[in-house]
Parts: structure tokens; C-alpha cells; sequence
């Protein structure tokens, strides 16, 4: 029975405004004549719907036969090739010669379906997603192929929470997660997806294009007073960004050229949420809008108007909270920004 939106709530326990009273409610996307209707009515990790199937396997050591490919023991063995790969040090292309010995990680391993994404796969265990990606090494553009066997965390089997409220109590969501796990799972012959500068909606089986790399600068998304900066606050909460006041409804600019990750507000905290991949592993973020006028996969450029500033999410007065991730690292945005 399909489980309809995850009751998701955020974890980034970074806002530097932790005085600020009750969440505001979700933003209100305006169906005026200048505002895009948002490709999906719920976000692309519950598009498709995920049924907790895991499969035990034991631990072992398999020895590589000639002809054998990494994938091939995946398949043989009933673990993943990723985990495997993990577990014996392997690097790309994953080679392996006749006469090897690969320890078989044991452990629960769901079969990936095509357009299951990761973040669904782990709401549907009630397992944070980042320590499926940590146990079996997944790396940039993080897209799940049909077939692949993910290593769920946890040594020994566990029984997954069997209702919506359980598993959104185990399941929260950060830019983190939905960078790495919002991609939809395809088939390896599946055509690449390109970017449109038009804001046509992506289907949600179809993954987001990637920007082959980061070209120019990073510009200021908009003008205003600095009210937080990046690092420990006041309350020695962390900020992963800078926190820009601003008027209501002032226009949001892209940053640098790239390919919208993700466009909606769905992640509580931030209210109306733009992620934008710029390449070369940097993304940036702009939380708070009181309007997103762009969809997921949509090419943007630098300086163009992505949405409206406002409070939605966790803020009390009308700001843009900013990020500049690489390598999903958070990293400070003013000294990769022209002086103010």
C-alpha cells in the first residue's frame, strides 16, 4: 500500500537563530502569471514507492573464478558489488583476478527497482540514508542503478518499522541526504538526461541531469545585511551557511551556472528550498524563498532570478539562508564570493 508523502522533518541542527519562535507554516508557491508550477506534488523520494524486501545474507569469502566480474559476484553471492568493493579495498575500475579471495560483507541488502531513490529505499527501513551511502561507498553522481543490491546498515537483521508515523520518527532529511539519495534509480542503457533552460517538468523516474564541471565564479544570490555567518554561533549551534536579511519577496539569483537538484519545500527547516549542482562536486543552496521558480533539472544560469526571498521554513523575518557545498562538504561562502 503505498505509504503518500513521509512525514519528514529536517536534522540540521545548524541554524544560527535557534531564538526563533514555532516554525512557520510551508510556503505558499503563487500561481501567478511569473511563478512555475512545480514539476511534482510531492517530492521525487516519494514518487516511487519502496517495499522493504530485504534479503540476509551471510558473510563468506568467495574466490574469483576466471571470467568473473565484480558485479557478477555481487549477483552470485546475493551482496552488493559496491559492498563488496568497500569491504576488500577496491578501487576504480574494480578489477579482480582469477585466484582472489574477497571477504562477502553479510548483512541485509535491498534489491534496487528502477525509479526507487535512496532516500525512499531508506525511509522505507527507517535507516538514515547517509550510513547507506557510508557503508557501501557510494560516490558522485550518486545514481542508483535497476539492480543493485544496497547494504542497509547494522550488523544483525532488524525488523523495519512497520507505520508511516514509526518510520517518520526514524527518518530525517538534510541537503546531504537529498543531494546523494534524491536521484531516481535507472537502468545502465537508460539515454542521459540533458538540461533545458525551460522550466518543462522532469518526470520523476528520470534523473537529473549533471554539469560536466563548475565553470566561472560564484556571485552574491542577493544584496543585504549579514545576519549570521558560517560556523559556530552565539549558541555554539552551527551554521552551514550565511543567513542574508532581506525584504520580502526580493529576487533570489542563481549564483553560478548549473542544474537544479532540487526545487520544492519538502525540507522543513528551509521552507522553499533551491539546490543548484554547479559541477565539479559544488552545489549551493537557498533556503526560505516565499516562492521557487524553477523545477528539479532545469539549466540556470548566472544572475537569473530562481525565486523570492521570504520566511518560510525555521525564520521569524524575511532572509535568504545561502550554502556553497563541495564534495558535500559545507564551506564557507564568503571568501568564494566577490567583495560586497
Amino acid at each position: 500500500m503505498p505509504l503518500g508523502p513521509l512525514l519528514l522533518a529536517a536534522c540540521i541542527p545548524n541554524q544560527a537563530d535557534r531564538a526563533d519562535p514555532a516554525p512557520t507554516p510551508p510556503p505558499r508557491m503563487d500561481a501567478d502569471a511569473s511563478s512555475v508550477e512545480l514539476a511534482e506534488t510531492q517530492p521525487v523520494w516519494t514518487a516511487q514507492q519502496v517495499v522493504a524486501s530485504a534479503r540476509t545474507v551471510a558473510a563468506s569469502t568467495y574466490v574469483v573464478q576466471p571470467g568473473d566480474t565484480l558485479r557478477g559476484i555481487g549477483n552470485r553471492t546475493g551482496a552488493g558489488s559496491e559492498a563488496i568493493a568497500q569491504a576488500n579495498g577496491l578501487t576504480p575500475p574494480y578489477g579482480v583476478r582469477a585466484g582472489q579471495r574477497l571477504q562477502i560483507p553479510g548483512g541485509r541488502y535491498h534489491l534496487v527497482a528502477e525509479g526507487e531513490t535512496g532516500i525512499a529505499i531508506a525511509g522505507a527501513y527507517g535507516v538514515p540514508w547517509r550510513q547507506i551511502v557510508d557503508v557501501n561507498g557510494l560516490e558522485e553522481p550518486y545514481i542508483l542503478r535497476r539492480g543493485q543490491r544496497l547494504l542497509l546498515p547494522g550488523s544483525t537483521p532488524t525488523r523495519a518499522p512497520s507505520s508511516i508515523e514509526q518510520r517518520a520518527a526514524a527518518f530525517r532529511i538534510d541537503i546531504d541526504d537529498v543531494l546523494t539519495g534524491g536521484q531516481p534509480a535507472t537502468t545502465d542503457k537508460a539515454p542521459r538526461t540533458v538540461a533545458s533552460s525551460t522550466p518543462k517538468p522532469l518526470p520523476s523516474n528520470v534523473p537529473a541531469a549533471q554539469p560536466a564541471r563548475f565553470a566561472g565564479s560564484f556571485a552574491w544570490p542577493v544584496k543585504g545585511t549579514i545576519l549570521s555567518r558560517f560556523g559556530p554561533g552565539e549558541s555554539g549551534a552551527k551554521n552551514n551557511g550565511i543567513d542574508i536579511a532581506t525584504p520580502m519577496a526580493t529576487p533570489i539569483r542563481a549564483s553560478a551556472d548549473g542544474v537544479v537538484a532540487y526545487a520544492g519545500d519538502k525540507v522543513a527547516v528551509f521552507g522553499g528550498l533551491v539546490l543548484i549542482n554547479h559541477g565539479s562536486s559544488w552545489v549551493s543552496a537557498y533556503g526560505h524563498a516565499s516562492r521557487v521558480d524553477v523545477v528539479r533539472g532545469q539549466k540556470v544560469t548566472k544572475g537569473q532570478i530562481i525565486g523570492l526571498t521570504g520566511d518560510t521554513g525555521y525564520a521569524s523575518k524575511p532572509k535568504l539562508h545561502f550554502e556553497l557545498r563541495k564534495d558535500r562538504v559545507p564551506v564557507n561562502p564568503i571568501p568564494q564570493l566577490p567583495p560586497a
